[in-house]
């Protein structure tokens, strides 16, 4: 249990990516604070899970990653339980499809606030608790679409773009500081918030969808095959290693050959 004596916090966790992330770092013995929305027994679940995986134990807390007061708490409630964060890992994510002519404002904003403004409240709290520690790991959640781009998703694109930017950013400034700052870039992950634009893309495209599926979301991918939750966590888990420490500022693809072509 390498992460044992370690604090995490794992934005947008109570499912999908979020939370296989949170699985793989209690596994090894980190206290990890789950963030997210959800039915509230199966967040319970989940946090008991975590903290008998970990023997170090496990919080939840509900901070809206839209409000930097809520952020800035959940960062200093998990330092006053555990002296941390050691972890953050930037995961939190919403998407909207549309043409950008009738894209609301309203989406574009939150998709901005949640999935690009939160990483850099989430950073600037906890950046300074690593310092004293001489040691930290930040790793956001990105996209393929942090590399490339596709029709109807300019806020999205634009987020993920903007999140590797800001890592390259954070990392520079706290390279002599034991702490690396790295983002993750997987392709397309069967997970809630994928299935969930599947109707969207349908309509935007006039499509069923089988062809969505098929046509739109594997089509980027050589492999064919969506990534899984667990692989991502695997990625997410090497670059809290000792051995992941001269990795730092990187934009790190798992996307089944997506940005290769």
């Amino acid at each position: 249990m390498f992460l044992k004596g370690k604090s995490a916090i794992v934005t947008g966790s109570t499912s999908g990516i979020g939370l296989a992330i949170a699985r793989a770092l209690a596994g090894e013995g980190a206290a990890v604070m789950l963030n997210g929305f959800g039915e509230a027994d199966a967040i319970e679940r989940a946090r008991a899970e975590l903290a008998a995986a970990s023997g170090a134990g496990a919080l939840y807390d509900a901070a809206d990653m839209t409000k930097p007061d809520e952020i800035a708490a959940m960062v200093a409630r998990a330092h006053a339980e555990w002296g941390g964060p050691d972890i953050v890992v930037n995961n939190a994510g919403i998407q909207f499809v549309s043409p950008i002519a009738d894209f609301p404002a309203d989406k574009w904003d939150a998709i901005v606030a949640i999935n690009l403004t939160s990483a850099f409240h989430t950073m600037r709290a906890a950046v300074p608790l690593m310092r004293q520690r001489k040691w930290g790991r930040i790793v956001s959640t990105a996209s393929a679409h942090s590399l490339v781009a596709s029709p109807n998703k300019s806020a999205y694109v634009a987020a993920k773009h903007g999140l590797v930017g800001l890592t390259k950013s954070v990392a520079l400034e706290t390279a002599t500081d034991g702490i690396t700052v790295n983002c993750i870039s997987p392709g397309y992950v069967w997970t809630p918030l994928v299935e969930s634009q599947i109707p969207d893309t349908m309509k935007a495209r006039g499509m069923t969808k089988e062809q969505v599926m098929n046509d739109v979301l594997l089509a980027a991918q050589p492999t064919k095959q969506f990534v899984t939750p667990e692989q991502v966590a695997a990625f997410a888990l090497f670059l809290c290693r000792d051995e992941a420490a001269a990795i730092t500022g990187a934009n790190l693809s798992a996307d089944g050959g997506w940005t290769a072509q």
